[in-house]
C-alpha cells in the first residue's frame, strides 16, 4: 500500500470555465505538490465559512448538523482520508470514533472537506494519487478565501457537467494547455485538463 501524504487547504478559487464550479486547492504539507478538486458552489460555501470563522450563518449549514448530531453523540472524525481515484472522481473515507471503537465511512471528498474543517481533521491522500493528480506549482499567497468570496458563493446554483471540452485536443495539445492553466494560475481548469489527461493514460 502507497504511503498517506498529509494535505493542508491551501484556498479555494473561483471557476473561470464553469458557473457554479470552485477548485478547492489542497496542497502536501512537506512538499511542493497541490490537488485541485472542482467542488460544487454549496460545499466551497460550507468549506469556506468553515475556515473563515468570523463568519456564523443564520441556520446552520448541513455540516454544521452533521457536526453537532456528531457532538451529542460523542462521535469524533479522527481523520479523512482520499482513498481512490477514478475518471477524475475523488473517492473519500472519514475515519469516525465512539467509545474507542472505530468506524470507516464512504463520502464525496468535498463533503469529507467540509467536515475535516469542522473537527479540524487531519486530511491525508496516498502517495500514488499525488503522483497521479498532483500538479507541481508556485502557488501567490493571495489564493484563500476571503469574506466577499464566501458571500458571492451563496448566489450561485450548482450546474450540471459539461461534456469535456477537450476530446478533439491531441495529449501534447493538453499538456500545453495544462502548463498555460497553471501559469495563468487558473486551478480549476487545469484540474480538468488533468483529469482529462488521466482518463487516456
Amino acid at each position: 500500500m502507497s504511503s498517506l501524504v498529509r494535505l493542508n487547504i491551501k484556498g479555494i478559487s473561483y471557476s473561470q470555465t464553469q458557473s457554479g464550479a470552485y477548485a478547492l486547492v489542497l496542497s502536501e504539507v512537506d512538499g511542493p505538490r497541490t490537488l485541485p478538486i472542482v467542488i460544487g458552489a454549496f460545499e466551497a460555501q460550507s468549506i469556506a465559512i468553515a475556515l473563515e470563522k468570523e463568519i456564523k450563518p443564520p441556520r446552520p449549514l448541513t455540516h454544521d448538523l452533521f457536526k453537532t448530531f456528531a457532538d451529542r453523540f460523542h462521535i469524533v472524525i479522527k481523520q479523512v482520508i482520499i482513498h481512490k481515484l477514478v475518471d477524475g472522481i475523488f473517492f473519500s473515507s472519514l475515519i469516525c470514533e465512539r467509545d474507542k471503537i472505530e468506524e470507516i465511512i464512504d463520502t464525496r471528498t468535498s463533503d469529507a472537506i467540509a467536515l475535516a474543517t469542522r473537527f479540524n481533521a487531519p486530511i491525508f491522500t496516498y502517495e500514488n494519487i499525488l503522483d497521479q493528480a498532483g500538479i507541481y506549482l508556485k502557488m501567490k499567497d493571495d489564493l484563500t478565501t476571503t469574506e466577499s468570496d464566501t458571500l458571492s458563493i451563496e448566489n450561485l446554483i450548482d450546474e450540471p457537467e459539461k461534456e469535456s471540452s477537450f476530446s478533439k485536443d491531441t495529449l501534447k495539445q493538453l499538456n500545453d494547455k495544462l502548463n498555460e492553466a497553471i501559469q495563468q494560475e487558473n486551478y480549476e481548469l487545469a484540474a480538468k485538463i488533468r483529469d482529462e489527461i488521466n482518463k487516456r493514460t
